[in-house]
């Protein structure tokens, strides 16, 4: 990961090194100012979700960060990420919620992971010759992906009555539609704990959208995730505080004339004589082919923070906009989401999602690691 970790206090625009082209900014504040809301809702403790890098926000930092906020733990969904924290010299319990693989079980020994199982075979695997080390038990009540099912925990009953059963959980599938399946799937995963040997210690079902609904799903702790980097679960939900700013310079600016096009298949024709800027950032770094296609997608350009098209399918590393008759120069920095330098307007990650035709967290994990991470 690029970049480091700065003082708490953000400067009004933060400039990486100047032969940056694009990057991107992160507000570690707003991140735990974001756990709390959860925290305060929930009414219980946190286990956050820092995997794929922390949503592309940064594992580490994150973590870090969340310390001071005494979390159960965190939850990776591979190896290699839980390794990573541990690097970074996290000491809390990390659960990798990938489904635990038996030849995989020295490496969750040696690095103090803790692994999901959901059946017998693996449990037995895992505890054989005495093991005591925790392992959480997934109960699958709908989302039909992993884990043993709700209506047949007895084929792991058995096998889980085990003091290393430290917790179990599961995952809903529509919690921010709130449409009574979290509640459905509730009533399963609590009737299903109820029929094992013993309850474990922590239990856990609530993502971000079934934190931030109250306590009725808050059991033991809390899983957020997209929440935390400034995700909306949608309407009717608490608003996060805004986490990532994405940037990038303008490398290149030149006129065109009415008639003649812009990118890839001639996608964007000029109406009338304009300026064309281009960017340094493209789909490599995240930034979707779509966003030019859909008509809608802007950028926040310059120290004004003025909103200025984007056209034309956005190219694996370069995506062009358009300024009209305004001055734009080489070198001027564009917001593709959060605040303008002029403080303005704002791009939120929802709104540029949805120019994306993706959702929050593909959106925030597809930025690359070609962007520098600037943390304030």
């Amino acid at each position: 990961m690029n970049g480091s970790i700065r003082g708490r206090q953000a400067p009004t625009a933060p400039s990486p090194p100047s032969p940056s082209r694009a990057w991107v900014e992160v507000n570690l504040t707003a991140v735990a100012d974001n756990a709390r809301t959860v925290a305060r809702v929930a009414g219980t403790r946190l286990l956050p979700v820092v995997k794929a890098n922390a949503y592309g926000v940064g594992a580490v930092a994150v973590s870090k960060a969340l310390e001071a906020l005494d979390p159960w733990g965190y939850g990776v969904a591979t190896l290699d990420e839980g390794a990573e924290l541990r690097a970074a010299g996290i000491t809390r319990p990390v659960v990798v919620f990938m489904p635990g693989q038996p030849s995989l079980f020295g490496e969750y020994d040696r690095l103090r992971l803790t692994p999901v199982l959901g059946d017998a075979e693996t449990i037995s695997a895992w505890t054989r010759g005495g093991r005591a080390r925790p392992f959480h038990l997934e109960i699958d009540t709908g989302m039909g992906r992993s884990g043993v099912r709700w209506d047949e925990i007895e084929a792991v009953r058995a096998a889980a009555d085990t003091p290393a059963l430290e917790g179990c959980y599961t995952q809903f599938h529509s919690a921010d539609r709130r449409d009574g399946s979290a509640e459905q799937q509730l009533k399963r995963f609590e009737g299903a704990v109820a029929r094992l040997a013993r309850r474990p210690t922590v239990l856990h079902v609530a993502n971000s959208a079934a934190a931030l609904s109250g306590k009725r799903f808050a059991f033991d702790v809390v899983r957020p995730g997209v929440f935390l980097y400034g995700g909306s679960p949608g309407e009717g939900f608490p608003e996060p505080q805004p986490v990532v700013r994405v940037r990038a310079r303008v490398l290149a600016v030149r006129r065109v004339t009415a008639g003649e096009t812009v990118s890839y298949n001639a996608s964007w024709r000029a109406t009338r004589d304009t300026t064309v800027a281009t960017l340094g950032i493209g789909y490599a770094d995240g930034i979707r082919r779509a966003v030019g296609l859909s008509g809608k997608g802007a950028v926040l350009l310059g120290a004004e923070g003025r909103r200025c098209p984007i056209i034309g399918a956005v190219t694996m590393d370069l995506t062009m906009i358009d300024t009209g008759e305004r001055l734009a120069r080489v070198g001027d920095v564009a917001t593709l989401i959060g605040e303008g330098d002029g403080g303005k307007d704002r791009i939120t990650l929802e709104e540029f999602s949805a120019w994306s035709g993706e959702l929050q967290r593909a959106v925030l994990t597809s930025l690359g690691p070609r962007l520098p991470r600037v943390y304030d």
